[in-house]
């Protein structure tokens, strides 16, 4: 069964002054860049998903897809931009990673492929809850498309209120692998501690 990624890419970046962060450069990376080189090997093809002009995100040589959900509806429409560009594609799963999050697993799209359940979200340990979820990566089954379609349109806006009653399961992963960057700060430990 062959697997196929979205980069989620079409955030606003309000904390960081706004712009792209995935063009961010972390040492001489730039975000996108170390994350296009993470989840490469561990799928067949990549989706960039992002808003505005995509025309600006040519260098990167892969397709990109905007949201068809309008007024920046969040993570959420990403993942269905990506689940409608891998049904064209004739995948039947999807595995969703942000643009701000350089150094996620080499194995993610392998463990999440162990859930059974249509929604597969990663999880990081929490010592008051067990299991905290990092909703942006996830292995979706592309099926739900037209269902998380429906939900965007209804409102539903949080990842987890859709997740949750498709019957999500997380799998546990170390308790730094999904170090996002946000701010400025976030971006100077990340150039401490991710090289």
């Amino acid at each position: 069964m062959t697997e196929c990624a979205v980069i989620l890419a079409g955030g606003q970046a309000n904390r960081m002054g706004g712009g792209d962060k995935g063009r961010l450069m972390l040492g001489d990376q730039s975000l996108i860049h170390r994350v296009i080189e993470r989840i490469s090997p561990q799928v067949d093809s990549i989706v960039l998903n992002a808003n505005g002009d995509l025309s600006r995100f040519d260098d990167l040589g892969l397709p990109v897809v905007a949201d068809s959900v309008a007024g920046f509806p969040g993570p959420l429409a990403g993942v269905l931009a990506g689940m409608d560009w891998a049904a064209e594609q004739g995948h039947e799963w999807l595995i969703s990673v942000a643009a701000d999050t350089p150094s996620f697993p080499l194995d993610l799209a392998a463990r999440l492929a162990e859930g059974d359940t249509p929604v597969v979200l990663a999880a990081t340990p929490d010592p008051e809850r067990g299991r905290l979820p990092q909703p942006t990566f996830g292995r979706w089954q592309v099926a739900l498309r037209d269902d998380l379609r429906a939900a965007l349109n209804d409102g539903v806006r949080k990842i987890r209120q859709w997740t949750q009653a498709k019957g999500e399961s997380l799998v546990v992963f170390g308790p730094d692998d999904f170090f996002n960057i946000n701010t400025p700060e976030d971006l100077a430990w990340a150039e401490q501690h991710l090289r």
